[in-house]
């Protein structure tokens, strides 16, 4: 009686939330894309879609010595004797910290439908987490904490949202990892019923995935996206778990294997992550997990990317001195509330006050490629107390015999080419003066090539934002003007660069992708023309005017960034356009702006502060305005959030509409004395 009533209050749950979904789906953000995309005026096509090659000639077929053998898909049982020797020697610390902070020890599973945002994720990983410490310790407590885990994960009809794209998105990748990861450690630990129990689900759960990302005639992939990645990332994990148990594993792992072809093609190649730092922090993760599991279990290691050798260098100098945060380009939190210990993020970035980075991917780079640049950044995060949201996985990804570069003797300034973004500080001392200035297309110049190779791939750049000649400045242990974090409708007037006749880059206003529909040949003509980054001087030249939309006619948005250490700073901007337009600069605070005289600010943010002088154009109108931005929705309707103020802004403007205009500003740090270079 009580499974009856169980099932009973179930069914009537998900009707209640199927009625939702129709009301959510009507409201989603057309514009945006997130997964596969079909034509209709391409269904009728011939030709087989190239990702049925790429399924039939690539590698994924379980190694012979693996069939019938479990576990398989990261480890063996001779692998995991060595994780055992591992966590009682050269990695006891890191494991002792692992176990410190198991979820299914501390929280229980969410009951079904279990529909609030991201809980199903964390039911996922929870599962692998529980299970990997059970076969480390041998404690029945870890096995009975991953069995309830794995329970819970059968338990929802709906893997993910009710509301937004049940059974195919984030939350399926998630659990199919997490189950078919647990299922693969515990197979001789579950009894038989347990065994079918969970093989039954995940294979239902994985043919749900498989059918709706399954090629055909005219449909297209978001393949750099991360809701592409996660899910497939969880099909091949599932797969590889039930390879030679289900029939049709072996088509998800081909599946998997075409996709991530076209995912790590599309993938960065400087290192650079167009989708912001939360997102790196969340989708990094799904690209190792899918890597790691199929080197295991077929033996092609897939790992030899530019990107991916580099992405160290991406997380090292988006960090601020401090450490305690980023320089946050594009969708990344809440911006000035988040870096100021504020609002409803910030427990999620800072999980008991540790900022919550992944470092510990960086030990898996380092170790496959050998890295200790790598090693040197993962241990100056650790030295800074960051968080892992899978510390288990460093059993397994850290190499001591990898040798450490130190941090304070590695370059602290960068230049990533392909998206066309500077990173510069002074040092590394958490006091350091430091400024990151970013002009280039929304997914880098690689971009432009790889469509037209790929016809199967469409962009969906909603995190990515309408930020083309922008720059953030960090000195004195404070953002001193900069970003305003995730936008559910990312707007041109939220970053410090231009507007003209209030209008800002792309199409922005109309959805949460503002590159949507945008010629890519024309974004990929934003660029920096010049970089000069030394000890005491930096200098960095933006062009822009191709980020505007034609009818604005902008034939010229020159951008001139110096600085001058200790403290000093220069922005002049040359602007031309078809028609008399007003041209309006903006600079963002994250606490205060004061007027101190003519064309004279100040931008405070606790004791560290920013002067301004505006020294040309002679006239112009200033206004001090509220920073208020639409904030992320629902999944599915992004652009539906609430409006939030993060902040203010000062707007310098034109006297009256120009064709023509040279805007000058000088910048001076003041407070606390800036670090003002390597001595």
């Amino acid at each position: 009686m009580r499974e009856q009533t169980r099932r009973c209050l179930l069914s009537c749950c998900a009707a209640a939330f199927m009625a939702a979904l129709a009301v959510c789906v009507a409201a989603q953000d057309a514009r945006e894309s997130l997964g596969p995309k079909d034509k209709p005026a391409s269904a009728k096509s011939q030709e087989p879609h190239p990702l049925t090659a790429l399924m039939s000639k690539l590698n994924s077929s379980l190694r012979p010595e693996l069939r019938g053998k479990h576990p398989r898909v990261y480890v063996t049982e001779e692998g995991l004797a060595g994780l055992r020797e591992r966590s009682h020697t050269t990695h006891r610390d890191l494991w002792q910290r692992a176990l410190q902070q198991l979820r299914a020890l501390k929280i229980e599973p969410p009951a079904p439908p279990a529909q609030e945002r991201r809980v199903q994720n964390e039911v996922g990983i929870g599962a692998a987490e529980a299970a990997l410490a059970y076969k480390i310790e041998g404690d029945k407590k870890y096995l009975e904490a991953a069995k309830k885990y794995l329970e819970a994960a059968v338990s929802y009809d709906i893997w993910g949202y009710a509301y937004n794209k049940p059974n195919v998105d984030l939350a399926a990748g998630h659990l199919l990892y997490g189950m078919g990861w647990g299922y693969d450690l515990l197979y001789h630990d579950l009894s038989e019923a347990e065994r079918a129990r969970y093989r039954e689900k995940i294979a239902k759960q994985a043919r749900l995935l498989f059918d709706y990302y399954k090629p055909k005639p005219g449909r297209t992939y978001s393949y750099s996206q991360n809701h592409v990645f996660i899910p497939m990332a969880g099909l091949g994990v599932a797969a590889y778990a039930l390879y030679d148990e289900v029939a049709d594993a072996p088509e998800w792992a081909k599946l998997a294997r075409a996709i991530y072809d076209r995912v790590l093609a599309t993938y960065s190649t400087d290192g650079y992550y167009y989708e912001g730092f939360e997102y790196w922090i969340f989708s990094t993760p799904w690209i190792v997990h899918y890597l790691d599991a199929h080197a295991h279990a077929t033996g092609e290691d897939l790992y030899d990317q530019p990107g991916l050798r580099q992405t160290h260098l991406y997380v090292a100098h988006s960090l601020t001195p401090d450490g305690r945060y980023v320089f946050d380009f594009g969708d990344v939190f809440e911006g000035p509330l988040t870096r100021n210990s504020k609002g409803e993020e910030y427990k999620r970035s800072h999980p008991g006050g540790r900022f919550h980075t992944n470092y510990n991917l960086l030990y898996r780079f380092a170790a496959r490629f050998r890295n200790a640049e790598a090693q040197g950044v993962a241990a100056w995060m650790e030295s800074l107390g960051h968080y892992n949201a899978e510390d288990y996985w460093s059993l397994l990804w850290y190499d001591p015999s990898v040798p450490v570069v130190s941090i304070n003797r590695q370059q602290p300034w960068h230049y990533f080419p392909d998206h066309e973004v500077v990173f510069w500080r002074s040092d590394w001392s958490p006091k350091a003066t430091a400024f990151a200035f970013k002009c280039g297309p929304p997914e880098g110049h690689h971009t432009k090539a790889a469509l037209a190779a790929f016809p199967d791939w469409h962009l969906s750049a909603g995190h990515a934002h309408p930020d083309a000649n922008s720059f953030i400045v960090f000195a004195g242990g404070k953002f001193l003007t900069g970003d305003t974090g995730y936008a559910g409708l990312p707007m041109t007037e939220q970053h410090n660069t231009i507007l003209l006749d209030g209008a800002g880059q792309a199409r922005e206003g109309k959805g949460h992708d503002v590159f949507a529909g945008v010629s890519y040949g024309r974004l990929d003509q934003i660029h920096i023309s010049e970089a000069k980054l030394e000890p005491h001087f930096a200098y960095v030249r933006g062009e822009a005017a191709s980020a505007y939309e034609p009818e604005l006619g902008v034939r010229q948005f020159t951008r001139h960034f110096l600085f001058t250490a200790p403290d000093g700073f220069v922005i002049w901007d040359d602007v031309a356009t078809k028609e008399p337009r007003r041209i309006t600069a903006l600079l963002h605070s994250d606490e205060q702006i004061e007027q101190t005289g003519k064309g004279r600010f100040i931008l405070k943010n606790g004791q560290a502060a920013l002067r301004v002088t505006v020294v040309e154009p002679e006239t112009t109108v200033s206004k001090i305005e509220n920073n208020s931005v639409t904030s992320a929705g629902q999944p599915g309707s992004v652009d539906k959030g609430p409006r939030q103020e993060r902040g203010l802004r000062l707007a310098v403007s034109t006297a009256a509409p120009a064709t023509k205009a040279r805007f000058t500003i000088l910048l001076k740090i003041e407070g606390e004395p800036p670090s003002g270079g390597r001595q």
